[in-house]
């Protein structure tokens, strides 16, 4: 058997309750993951809450969780690439916020004995979608980019991954998150009334493309205004705002291949090179999930929350 922590029914942070599990054997292409701590994201507390029924339907209970870190237990007949006691980071659709998991051997990749567990828990979602949204949008060196939510765990990897790309980067943040961000080479903007006219001052030459991570109201129209069209915004975090204003919505389910391998591979090299941030909004025990999804769904995030296992 196996701890995890799961809902039997939509709602609040408080139908979240552990279970335990069968210990699964892998199957083609799987391998058994230990983990040893696991990251939390909008997706988590959106799925609970029964927000997203059309998009991301489960079966009860559920074990939420999309990345983690751990070790690997088990593998499965026809894998190769992994092998028992490697430690790993990568992503998975659930499951995630358990002692094991399975996952698909294809989305794991090898984590370095210089990264701890929590920050390389923080990689994989991050990663992938910062490397998807800036895919989509064809964002080019010498180039500006607004973002909407810059801090959080998305914007943080996002940001360093564009300046590695030679991007200039204009984020919305609190002002207690402005020192954060021009450590992360961006430019600061206060969200709210006037905005268009601070990244307007902040960017003289223009927004080129704007990506949408924080999914507040009002921001895609202020967007398509800044870069002249909607086809130059994309959003990450509104997805009935997308609909209404004609601008891309990307969740990873929609038909776009996943972007892991790249994604492993530029945060990888940023760490090699000493490059890589990771920072940690709140680190919790795995018993404790319920507090992170209160913590997640409040927003005005620094970073990453994570799981420890």
């Amino acid at each position: 058997m196996t701890k995890a922590i799961a809902f039997s029914e939509y709602g609040g942070a408080d139908v979240l309750r552990p279970i335990d599990l069968d210990l699964p054997a892998p199957g083609a292409g799987e391998v058994l993951v230990e983990v040893r701590a696991a990251g939390v994201n909008p997706l988590d507390h959106k799925i609970r809450a029964g927000l997203l029924t059309a998009l991301f339907p489960v079966a009860f209970p559920f074990v939420a969780g999309f990345e983690l870190s751990g070790v690997i237990r088990a593998v499965g007949a026809d894998v190769t690439a992994w092998a028992p006691g490697d430690e790993v980071f990568g992503v998975v659709m659930g499951g995630a916020h358990a002692e094991h998991v399975l996952v698909p051997a294809a989305q794991l990749a090898r984590k370095p004995a210089t990264l701890g567990w929590a920050e390389a828990a923080a990689i994989p979602v991050a990663a992938e979608t910062a490397e998807r949204a800036l895919d989509l949008l064809d964002v080019r060196a010498g180039e500006t980019l607004l973002v909407h939510g810059a801090a959080g765990g998305v914007g943080t990897v996002l940001l360093q991954f564009a300046r590695a790309r030679g991007i200039t980067v204009v984020g919305t943040a609190s002002e207690a998150n402005h020192a954060h961000l021009r450590e992360l080479g961006a430019i600061p903007v206060e969200y709210g009334d006037g905005l268009a006219e601070r990244v307007r001052a902040a960017a003289p030459g223009g927004v080129h493309k704007v990506l949408d991570a924080a999914g507040a109201g009002g921001v895609l129209p202020l967007s398509i205004e800044l870069t002249g069209g909607a086809d130059r915004v994309l959003t990450i975090a509104d997805f009935a705002g997308a609909a209404e204003h004609g601008v891309r919505f990307t969740g990873g389910a929609e038909g776009v291949e996943p972007y892991y391998g790249r994604a492993f591979e530029a945060a990888l090299a940023l760490h090699a090179a000493g490059d890589l941030r990771l920072p940690l909004h709140r680190v919790l025990p795995l018993a404790e999930a319920a507090e992170a999804h209160r913590v997640s769904e409040h927003g005005h995030l620094r970073g990453k929350i994570v799981l420890t296992v």
